[in-house]
């Protein structure tokens, strides 16, 4: 475990070593921008539509009684939302989605010494390779988080429409009473941490793929799997620390 910790952080050290030549690098960090945040918006944003309509009919399900306000379920959709259901839930798909295509591009690199070549010519490949995907990571999947959190709350709005159990108006009363602007500053500290986990993790366990494309799948398995898990450990320390 130390080992493997070891070897992370001195390829998060490599990656982030100054560059030979920034034109190159800008141009991959242009490329893997596109890649996650153009690539991943329609998943995304299907996602999100559904996720938001699924938390208003819930809450209204739960909670609507003579004695409780209508609003109360905005205010609650809202509030989940943007905590917990758009950061973390956008982020274990990312982790699917562009996660495993990190790791297998990097690994494929790796077992076709295409990497050795590039150590060869004197360029530093975790930089070349790896540093462009972090950048984007931490660029780009705030702004999806962004977007997921306005179209869950349109999703919503549509399930209050489509159905008779809350207002519209109502619904969006509850969406601007009582806002607490943490809850925003909660959710960008989460969408920034998820973004780096996954970039980092993934590109790691396809950096040092040893073997052939068997090894190249397992270790985007494997690179899925621990972006998972670190997400969800990190919403929970973030959660505890800053809620």
């Amino acid at each position: 475990m130390f080992h493997s910790l070891g070897k992370y952080i001195l390829l998060l050290r490599l990656s982030f070593r100054k560059p030979e030549k920034f034109s190159v690098y800008w141009s991959e960090i242009m490329r893997e921008m596109v890649s996650v945040g153009i690539g991943s918006l329609g998943i995304v944003a299907i996602i999100s539509l559904f996720i938001g309509a699924v938390a208003t009919i819930q809450t209204a399900f739960q909670l609507i009684s003579d004695f409780i306000p209508k609003t109360v379920v905005g205010g609650i959709t809202r509030d989940s939302t943007i905590l917990e259901f758009s950061p973390t839930i956008s982020a274990l798909v990312l982790a699917g989605r562009v996660g495993s295509s990190m790791a297998s591009q990097i690994g494929t690199m790796r077992v076709t010494e295409q990497i050795d070549a590039l150590e060869i010519m004197g360029v530093n490949a975790p930089g070349y390779l790896i540093s462009p995907k972090i950048i984007a990571g931490l660029t780009m999947v705030p702004l999806l988080v962004i977007v997921s959190v306005c179209l869950g709350l349109t999703g919503g709005y549509i399930a209050c429409w489509a159905s008779n159990d809350v207002s519209t108006n109502d619904y969006l009363r509850g969406l601007t009473d009582g806002f607490n602007p943490i809850i925003a500053t909660v959710c960008a500290i989460k969408a920034i941490s998820f973004g780096f986990v996954i970039t980092s993790i993934c590109s790691y366990q396809g950096f040092y793929v040893n073997g052939g494309s068997l090894e190249v799948g397992q270790s985007a398995t494997r690179g899925v799997v621990w972006s998972c898990i670190m997400i969800l450990f990190c919403d929970l320390i973030i959660s505890r620390l800053l809620l």
